[in-house]
């Protein structure tokens, strides 16, 4: 009976006070492992799979409708997989597939892995704003990265194998759904995800190291775009689940 509370058992809403996703590039055959079977990369060029690694600072998580007093403030960095999944009804879905959430609060990490699959921990997360400067920095998950906030022109990181930023926006993260696979049961969990006024934009990546990406298989990645978004409302609703049939 618990186990059915990690599968969204209710709508949540929260509000992204600013989230960059810097989204990383590898050959699919690199990264075809890491998805469950219902699961498949989703490909540019016949070539391509990515991997978002996304860092948010989000203000009054709370079940939908709940008051904002009882929300919760906390950082999150998070890593995923962009997917698709083809539902029972035949509809062709494009998502994210996670791999690893990191949160800056206990109790964040205690919900969240009471709530959903999306395996929690906790780390230590600092974004520090200089005059044009963001730097992101974690010590416990080896990371820090340094953006430059520039409303100028930018061209696309010279690793990127997009042709421009309005392909490069394809692959900006968050997609609209999540999925979970439970291989006892063959169920997938799909969370749908709902914004307004979802305008990313690009910027300029200065220097990063991302020590999640630096292990194993995950070696070699090359940055493919990097976006922001600031003050943004965000709802999850309530977790649907359907069995695989193939």
């Amino acid at each position: 009976m618990f186990s059915n509370f990690k599968n969204h058992p209710f709508a949540v809403e929260a509000f992204f006070e600013q989230s960059i996703v810097l989204t990383f590039a590898y050959p699919k055959e690199q990264i075809a492992y890491l998805l469950p079977p219902c699961l498949s990369l989703d490909i540019y060029d016949d070539k391509w799979a990515f991997i978002a690694v996304a860092l948010v600072k989000t203000k009054d998580l709370r079940a939908k409708g709940f008051p904002q007093f009882l929300g919760n403030d906390f950082k999150l960095i998070g890593y995923r997989v962009f997917v698709r999944y083809t539902n029972n009804k035949g509809k062709r879905l494009r998502g994210l597939y996670i791999l690893k959430s990191e949160t800056d609060k206990k109790s964040m990490e205690l919900m969240g892995n009471f709530f959903t699959h999306y395996s929690y921990t906790t780390t230590d997360v600092t974004f520090k704003h200089t005059n044009e400067y963001l730097n992101i920095t974690s010590f416990r998950s080896n990371l820090s990265i340094e953006i430059k906030l520039d409303e100028s022109e930018l061209t696309l990181p010279k690793t990127s194998p997009f042709k421009n930023w309005k392909e490069a926006r394809r692959f900006a993260g968050p997609l609209p759904f999540t999925f979970t696979y439970k291989p006892n049961t063959k169920e997938v969990l799909i969370v749908e995800g709902v914004r307004e006024d979802w305008m990313p934009k690009p910027i300029e990546v200065i220097n990063y190291h991302i020590g999640f990406l630096n292990t194993g298989d995950l070696r070699g990645g090359t940055l493919a775009n990097a976006f922001i978004i600031n003050n943004i409302p965000y709802y999850w609703k309530k977790g649907e689940i359907e069995i695989w049939n193939q």
